[in-house]
């Protein structure tokens, strides 16, 4: 059986991360006790491993790898991630090099039997609005999605309808779907 699980944020083999504070909280870095960036990068394989099987889903939901080698690091070890996996594109992507190594890349994922949409940068909740077509703001039939998201890194998402997969949140594991919104 396949499984279908959600990251973000990985930022595989960004050096200058491990320097990156907590603007909240200025003396605590957002990814601490990685000892360097192959121990990171290492972590976030093995955590990944760790839970994903090699027939499952994985979303990516944007800003996979940084550096100066991306093509040589992705031809390296994005064959190591476990699952068949899709891109949502993130604001530091960049299609060309990624595409030989996700199935699918899209600005958007939609989940319609989970009730959400997956971004890279939180949606505004009048963007997940749905209803029958025609539909005006006071029909009782309009519903909203659910956003998924990473993009904010350590900051916990505003709304209890979002749910942020940033891997500083996520113990640098993707999130099977059913543990999204428990």
């Amino acid at each position: 059986m396949k499984d279908i699980f959600f990251i973000s944020d990985t930022h595989f083999n960004h050096e200058a991360i491990l320097q990156f504070v907590d603007h909240a909280k200025p003396t605590e870095l957002i990814r601490a006790g990685f000892e360097n960036i192959e121990h990171m990068n290492e972590t976030m394989i093995e955590r990944w491993n760790s839970v994903v099987k090699p027939t499952d889903v994985v979303y990516h939901l944007g800003d996979v790898v940084f550096g100066e080698n991306k093509p040589d690091w992705l031809e390296t070890n994005m064959p190591r991630l476990n699952g068949k996996k899709f891109l949502v594109l993130g604001n530091h992507d960049r299609p060309k090099i990624l595409q030989p190594y996700f199935k699918e890349i899209s600005v958007w994922a939609e989940f319609h039997d989970h009730d959400f949409i997956a971004t890279h940068i939180p949606m505004h909740k009048e963007a997940t609005k749905r209803g029958r077509p025609g539909y005006s703001l006071a029909d009782p039939a309009v519903t909203y999605l659910r956003n998924v998201h990473g993009h904010i890194h350590q900051n916990k998402s505003w709304e209890p309808w979002m749910k942020c997969v940033s891997v500083e949140q996520t113990d640098y594991t993707p999130v099977h779907i059913e543990e999204l919104f428990v």
